[in-house]
């Protein structure tokens, strides 16, 4: 996995494909991989600045930071327009400030740019670090104010149709380092922004390997979920999790569960779990989508569920569309975690997240790719998985379990986290 900075300290990924192939997932009390200690360092006191804590990338992205620093000793304080992950904040003894960062307006950006500078001295911050663009840009301010070191962490890749587009994104590429959850943004911010290797760090995200384990959900969790969706067991499910934004490709999902129904398949359901967060307009055009493909009878639009370990085990594919560049996608590393196979797009999701051919062999394969918008391809790989012997499934399940385990538990993301934050107020320390 590739956890650090430039070229010359990028670890290569083929070595590690082939011992993870065959080995067996980790239990949550067996010792995790070398280079995941947390270094030693005085403590810090951190403003984590972010639009909101509601259920998107850069929302989670922050609790698992407020996790990390508040495991290794130090002090974050979260600044942001609120959202149901506030709990999640405080329960880890962080200080949560609401502020209107999320707001576009440039008076309001000036505003917060002043009250976060003046919160940064007050509080006598090292560090101030952003989770997005509009509180990047008072972030970005207030740091050069308090002369502290800014550091900006990148979930996707933004969509840039016009100069002032691209103005606006490139607030995220100023960092003093700038973070990447993936290769795939990091090559991304380059192109883009010319941003030298130096100052870019690839740490993914963490997600919970204990809570989406197999084989903590029972048969009784995984029946209810079907009957909230009104599905028999004997049914097979493509689950598409996430939010309903158009980036995500939902509508392509719908297209090819059409070529499905023509092409004959049967016994099967697609379901559509996550929040719509009043973007009706896009769910409307599905809705419409729907109809006029006749995919009624086998699409659900579900709301969000409290039990997402048991809607994976549920499902027996799991896909993304993703249209845009959605660097590392938590629900992908979920499904994998649930050893379930996987189908995401080439924009989905690189191949340090997923593995797939023809970038490793099938026999080490946990998942597949196709290529962005492309609903024929999509339908492809569903009956592809789906006319594989349940054995075989559950073998490229396994193999994905073991992958996620190895690369994306909390200690080897908190390593390179602190390290980086350490290299970089010793940095500015520096005569």
């Amino acid at each position: 996995m590739v956890i650090f900075q430039s070229p010359a300290r990028r670890v290569p990924l083929e070595p590690r494909l082939d011992e993870l192939a065959s080995r067996p997932a980790l239990g949550p009390d067996q010792p995790q991989s070398a280079g995941t200690t947390m270094p030693a360092t005085k403590p810090l006191t951190v403003l984590v600045v972010a639009p909101s804590l509601h259920a998107g990338a850069a929302d989670a992205g922050t609790v698992q930071l407020v996790r990390i620093l508040a495991a290794g000793g130090h002090r974050p304080i979260v600044v942001a327009s609120g959202g149901r992950m506030v709990p999640d904040i405080a329960a880890h003894g962080a200080e949560f400030i609401a502020m209107n960062v999320a707001s576009k307006n440039p008076v309001v950006m000036l505003r917060n740019a002043i009250a976060l500078a003046q919160l940064a001295r007050e509080r006598r911050c090292d560090v101030i670090h952003a989770h997005g663009r509009a509180p990047g840009w008072s972030a970005y301010y207030a740091a050069r104010r308090a002369g502290v070191p800014f550091l900006t962490s990148w979930y996707k890749g933004f969509r840039e149709q016009n100069m002032l587009k691209r103005l606006y994104n490139s607030v995220m590429a100023r960092g003093d380092r700038v973070i990447a959850v993936s290769d795939q943004l990091a090559d991304l911010i380059i192109d883009r922004h010319g941003t030298p290797w130096e100052r870019i760090a690839v740490i993914p995200a963490s997600i919970d390997v204990e809570r989406f384990d197999p084989a903590r959900v029972s048969p009784a969790r995984i029946e209810a979920v079907r009957r909230a969706w009104g599905i028999r067991s004997d049914v097979k499910v493509i689950l598409v999790a996430g939010r309903m934004l158009r980036r995500k490709g939902h509508h392509i999902v719908v297209q090819a569960v059409r070529r499905l129904k023509e092409m004959g398949a049967k016994d099967f359901i697609c379901v559509f779990l996550g929040e719509q967060e009043g973007r009706t307009r896009y769910t409307g055009e599905l809705w419409d989508l729907v109809l006029a493909t006749s995919t009624t009878d086998v699409i659900r639009m579900a709301g969000p569920t409290e039990d997402m370990p048991a809607a994976y085990a549920a499902a027996t594919v799991v896909v993304s569309a993703a249209t845009q560049p959605e660097g590392l996608q938590r629900a992908i590393l979920e499904a994998q975690a649930m050893a379930k196979p996987v189908i995401v797009s080439d924009l989905g999701a690189g191949p340090d997240v997923v593995l797939a051919p023809p970038a490793v062999s099938e026999d080490r394969m946990t998942g597949l790719r196709f290529s962005s918008g492309d609903a024929p391809a999509l339908a492809a790989a569903v009956v592809r998985l789906f006319s594989l012997p349940e054995a075989a499934r559950r073998a490229i399940g396994g193999r994905g379990r073991a992958w996620v385990v190895a690369n994306f538990n909390a200690l080897a993301v908190a390593g390179p986290t602190l390290a980086l934050y350490a290299e970089v107020v010793e940095q500015r320390r520096r005569p």
